[in-house]
């Protein structure tokens, strides 16, 4: 059967660069790879032809020939092929090694000896609207691992040296083979070490740092907000083989307020009002997070209507312009009516009704839509 063409295989022009054929390579390495599609015959064949077509394309003097001649250029058994070896097939594999099992870059992984920086933590912080708007200081209790200090990290007792592993020889990895190719793991007897303690530090038990916990102080700035984050350098968990700690990250969560919501620096808020004053106006004493405000209700207000205090909002830690309160207007049905305020009431229905178009023009736009609509 006729083999395909090399350049259809990888799914790239003639023309194109090292880089590119490179990364179409990888790309159908990934896609194709046997680890991923266990049992798929397919799968396999097609990784299996997308590796010899980079693995002829990968190299200058292979491409060169299968250009000039084709497939003729490239076998072997042929007058045209015969010579070419090599190539940078490895680099690439290598590559696909990494992505695939863990490896890093290259499938080359750093010395299980080398010093390591310590994870960074995170801590959901929850403090209330009027600490966010003013700032507070805060103390933490944080759990932590900080090395041992007895055994100095090394995980073995006074007197002892932790040897080198002799499964990996002091790498920390191991090499598996798996069908035609081979995979590359980390080492099941030091645990990607490279050490082995044959005599535990009693204080550690061998783990060569120990779980604690400690209490730091946290300034959280004016203005923060849901999601903000604070670092503190070094206060995550602690390093390995002398590596430096990770950082420990304070994220801030708003906790829900009784009277305001909060939108970046404004602040909202539901205002109740009663029918007689939003017809007749006045005023009103409202909350804000300095203490109180008075605003003025003009006569026929609507439930709705919404009303701005400048500057009574919160100044957001990164900004210099203070936002608003904004006051949304309810008007509150009244209930548990007497006797009198019913009969009240029917009598000012009756005379609004008698004047329904310039008292009620929303009312009767409504219901003139609606007889629109039906005729």
């Amino acid at each position: 059967m006729a083999k395909k063409d090399f350049y259809s295989l990888l799914g790239v022009e003639k023309s194109a660069s090292d880089d590119d054929i490179k990364k179409a390579y990888r790309k159908l390495a990934m896609k194709y790879h046997p680890d991923r599609n266990p049992g798929d015959k397919a799968s396999e064949e097609s990784f299996k032809e997308a590796k010899e077509a980079y693995e002829m394309l990968s190299d200058p003097k292979k491409r060169a020939a299968y250009d000039q001649y084709g497939h003729a250029g490239v076998d072997p058994q042929s007058a045209a092929g015969a010579g070419f070896a090599g190539g940078n097939f490895g680099d690439a594999f290598g590559d696909i090694f990494g992505e695939i099992f863990g490896g890093g870059r290259g499938g080359r992984q750093q010395r299980a000896d080398s010093p390591f920086r310590g994870s960074d933590l995170r801590y959901n912080l929850e403090i209330t609207l009027e600490e966010a708007a003013r700032g507070t200081t805060t103390k933490l209790r944080i759990p932590s691992t900080e090395q041992c200090e007895v055994c100095h990290g090394s995980g073995a007792e006074k007197g002892h040296d932790p040897e080198t592993c002799p499964t990996c020889k002091g790498a920390g990895v191991v090499r598996v083979s798996q069908g035609f190719f081979s995979v590359q793991q980390t080492c099941p007897q030091c645990r990607g070490t490279g050490k082995i303690v044959k005599h535990p530090c009693k204080a550690c038990n061998g783990a060569g740092s120990k779980k604690t916990s400690k209490t730091l102080e946290v300034k959280i700035p004016a203005g923060v907000d849901t999601d903000d984050r604070i670092r503190l350098s070094g206060e995550g968990e602690a390093g390995t083989n002398g590596g430096p700690a990770g950082d420990l990250y304070v994220v801030v969560q708003l906790k829900p307020h009784a009277v305001f919501q909060r939108d970046a620096a404004d602040l909202h808020c539901e205002m109740p009002i009663s029918f007689s004053t939003a017809a007749l106006g006045g005023e009103l004493e409202i909350p804000t997070l300095d203490g109180k405000a008075l605003l003025k209700i003009p006569s026929e207000t609507q439930s709705g209507q919404v009303f701005r205090l400048k500057n009574k909002g919160i100044r957001p830690v990164r900004g210099s312009v203070t936002g608003d309160l904004f006051c949304h207007v309810q008007i509150e049905t009244p209930v548990s009516l007497t006797s009198r305020q019913k009969e009240l009431l029917r009598e000012f229905e009756e005379i609004r009704e008698k004047n329904a178009s310039k008292q009620s023009p929303k009312q009767k736009g409504f219901f003139d839509k609606l007889r629109e609509f039906w005729e």
